[in-house]
């Protein structure tokens, strides 16, 4: 139920001419769902432009004395949104930017229990993913969120961010299947909407290291240079992309995980010696300037070492 609560959209978009009947307006639309027995979501948008003190708190008072005349399942619930991004995480912010302070005003002055709070973010200042965790940790039982941050123009709160944030602060998975991530991933990208490649958690290279020197690391112990196991927790082995910055090292790695290689079975960078020469020799003899192709890779390994392909692709 839109309730918006700034005075942009009080006197601006709705034209009302005083704050009160803004308020008594809101609250018929409330009393009515009531009788209806629906449960009233009460969209408090541009929260972060409003004025605190002088009328969301009165309004969302007035909803708690409200809900206290209808069964617990009607209660009203409010949702806090930030409309145009404004909110902020950090101590000592004023409000109505304040994240910590407009939870705290609403729980605990306020008395709207922590499961009736909710937050809608935007992410016009690239604080989308950080002000919904600070709205959990202040006392706000929900955060809506999107799939891969989708929404009005800057987006909302993504999805999987929040999942893995989530399991971060519990400490344990929570029950939760990770690997269902990438599948929805996949799918989206199946239908044609865009994922940027190097969009966190489930973008094409977001596992995928350039450097030699990170993929020497990788090649010894992933935990080096891989933000956790993505083998495990979204079925995305680490990769690499191959370039002249690679090195053998590089090359190794991308064997392996080719051939699907583990602990002892892992071929040394020595044993890819061609398959590095030919690559160096792209961008030193042919003047090459971009990233080797898998498919490149998989018929030149094919050809430069038939002995393994025959063990582990024949």
């Amino acid at each position: 139920m839109l309730t918006s609560c700034s005075d942009y959209h009080i006197f601006q978009k709705s034209k009302f001419k005083s704050r009160k009947e803004c308020m008594d307006s809101y609250c018929e639309v409330v009393d009515a769902a009531f009788e209806a027995g629906v449960r009233p979501r009460c969209h408090m948008e541009d929260i972060t432009r409003a004025d605190i003190e002088g009328f969301v708190l009165p309004f969302v008072e007035r909803l708690m004395r409200m809900s206290e005349q209808v069964p617990d399942e009607l209660s009203a619930k409010v949702r806090l949104c930030d409309t145009m991004g404004f909110g902020v995480s950090f101590p000592g912010v004023e409000l109505p930017r304040s994240i910590p302070k407009l939870i705290y005003k609403l729980n605990q002055e306020v008395g709207v229990p922590s499961d009736r709070l909710e937050w809608h973010g935007h992410n016009d200042f690239h604080k989308v993913h950080t002000n919904a965790s600070a709205a959990w940790l202040y006392g706000c039982d929900a955060v809506n969120t999107t799939l891969f941050g989708f929404g009005e123009r800057t987006g909302n709160p993504p999805l999987e961010s929040a999942v893995i944030e989530y399991i971060s602060l519990r400490g344990d998975l929570s029950g939760i299947n990770t690997e269902v991530i990438t599948e929805v991933a996949e799918y989206m990208l199946s239908i044609g909407l865009p994922i940027p490649d190097n969009y966190p958690i489930v973008g094409k290279a977001f596992n995928t290291t350039r450097a030699g020197i990170h993929a020497g690391g990788l090649r010894q112990d992933e935990r080096i240079y891989n933000i956790f196991d993505t083998t495990k927790l979204l079925n995305r082995p680490p990769r690499v992309a191959l370039t002249d910055k690679s090195g053998a090292d590089g090359v190794a790695l991308w064997v392996n995980e080719f051939f699907g290689l583990k602990g002892k079975d892992r071929i040394s960078k020595i044993k890819v010696h061609k398959v590095a020469r030919w690559v160096m020799d792209q961008y030193e003899k042919e003047g090459r300037m971009t990233a080797i192709s898998d498919e490149e890779l998989e018929a030149k390994v094919k050809e430069l070492m038939p002995t393994y392909w025959e063990k582990y692709k024949g």
